[in-house]
This record gives structure tokens, C-alpha cells and sequence, in this order.
């Protein structure tokens, strides 16, 4: 099967764009795509300095489009969105699809000094792994927000499920291409599934230095290799997801079996 990675930096407030992705997608026959993470949103240290029912606002705006385009096109839409309720703002990943609207919280985040999403956000830790998992074409996918790939207990859980497909939404910056391709190669490898990861692109600049986010969306295989990657300009990446990779990989490796034996997958 085909699904879609948009590489794009935060939409405008006009649905112009997404819409021309959408419609070319279901041209296509795809009828799943994923975000990045804060392109329905500004990015976190922007929106550090916007009046909270400004944010609710935007993010209305786009759910309602989300909504739309995901009954219009019969596509199912992946994608980090932040909710504003009762003056309290959350960072969630939703999965917009033509019957129903699924979201979760994400349960770890990102809290250094430069970077504190924890401290700004209403997200209460739940000690609960829970993220989104959903048959589609006859496979697993699963969804994990771009810093929570950091920790097992997800990986856990997508093993638990037999997950064959991660969708990955990242905003990754500051060079750390390098870092983030060996992680994904050997999470993709060690579990024998496909990861799309869907990075961010754009700048935001502060006193101290410009946060450049690169891009490089891409595909890796059941066998941890990357298959295709995009640059750092806006573009869409269109991943094939081939059942008998998965299973040839599977087999080969038989780490999943092992898990299987023990009750653990």
C-alpha cells in the first residue's frame, strides 16, 4: 500500500495548500497521510508568547478542516495538533479519519532549559502507555510522537501489538540528523518494521541562535535501512509499504518469534 508524508513548516491560517496535498493524494489512491510535528501549529517557543484563545482559535480552525478533508477525500489524516479547554493547553496526536476523530496526549516531553514543553503544557503524566494503534490495508500502524521514541516502553507496546507500520511526526533541529537516523535504523531493524518519519522544516530564531528544522523525511524498512528521503525544502514524500518485506525480514531475523514464544508479542 501507499501513504503520504507532508514535509512542510506551520500551514497558514488559508487551507489552500493542504488542500492541493490532499487532492493529490487522493488522486493517487492514498488514503493515509501524516503531519509533522507543529505545522497545523506555531512552533513551542512561539507560541510561548501567543495569548492562549489565539491557539485555541487556530487549532479550531484546523480541526474543523481536518475533519473535512478526511470525510471529502475518505483519507485518514495523522497529525500533532494542540487543544486549548478550560484554559488549560495540551499537546496531543490526532488521527483524523472519515467516521471519527481519535486523539491522545503525549505522554512525555521534551523539558530541557532551551526547550521546555513539559513546564508549558497541561499534559499530566499518566504512567500509561497508550498511543494510537489501528488496522488499515490489512496492517498495524502505530503512532509515537518524536520524542517519545526515546523510550522502550513504547517500542514495548507497538512489539505488544504487532505493529508492522510506526508513524513517526518529528521537529527535529539543531543538526541531529546523524543521532536521529542511527536511532530509527535500529528501532526499525530490532522490531522489523517499516518507520515513516515526518520531520518539520522551517526557522525560528531566537537571542541566542537560529533553530533550523532540516527536514529529511524518510522511509526506513523492516530491515532498518532507509528506503527514500526528502531534503529540506517542502515537499511529499509517497512511502510503499510492502507486506512481503515485512514478512521476509520477520523471518530472516525471527526476533519477533522469540517474543511470540514468551508471550510478550
Amino acid at each position: 500500500m501507499k501513504l503520504a508524508a507532508l514535509q512542510l513548516a506551520t500551514l497558514p491560517l488559508s487551507n489552500q495548500k493542504l488542500n492541493a496535498y490532499m487532492k493529490s493524494c487522493h488522486k493517487q489512491g492514498i488514503d493515509l497521510v501524516v503531519l509533522g510535528e507543529y505545522v497545523l501549529n506555531s512552533f513551542f517557543k512561539e507560541l510561548e508568547n501567543i495569548p492562549r484563545m489565539l491557539i485555541k482559535e487556530q487549532s479550531k480552525h484546523k480541526i474543523e478542516t481536518l475533519k473535512e478533508y478526511a470525510k471529502k477525500y475518505k483519507m485518514h489524516i495523522i497529525a500533532p495538533i494542540i487543544i486549548v479547554e478550560d484554559g488549560k493547553i495540551y499537546k496531543k496526536i490526532g488521527k483524523f479519519s472519515p467516521d471519527e476523530v481519535v486523539y491522545r496526549d503525549q505522554e512525555f516531553l521534551i523539558n530541557y532549559s532551551h526547550w521546555d514543553e513539559e513546564s508549558f503544557f497541561d499534559n499530566a503524566p499518566t504512567g500509561k502507555i497508550e498511543p494510537i494503534i489501528f488496522r488499515h490495508h490489512n496492517l498495524n500502524f502505530g503512532v509515537i510522537s518524536g520524542f517519545e521514541v526515546h523510550f522502550d516502553a513504547f517500542w514495548q507496546k507497538m512489539a505488544q501489538n504487532r505493529v508492522d507500520v510506526v508513524l513517526l511526526p518529528t521537529v527535529s533541529t539543531f543538526g541531529s540528523n546523524y543521532r536521529w537516523n542511527e536511532i530509527l535504523k535500529t528501532r526499525a531493524f530490532l522490531n522489523n518494521c517499516y518507520i515513516l518519519r515526518v520531520n518539520r522544516i522551517g526557522t525560528y530564531h531566537d537571542e541566542q541562535s537560529l533553530w533550523k528544522f532540516y527536514g529529511e523525511t524518510y522511509l526506513i524498512n523492516p530491515d532498518g535501512h532507509i528506503e527514500n528521503s526528502l531534503g529540506s525544502k517542502e515537499e511529499m514524500l509517497i512511502a510503499n509499504i510492502d507486506k512481503k518485506e515485512l514478512k521476509e525480514a520477520r523471518n530472516s531475523w525471527g526476533f519477533r518469534k522469540q517474543l511470540e514464544i514468551r508471550g510478550l508479542a
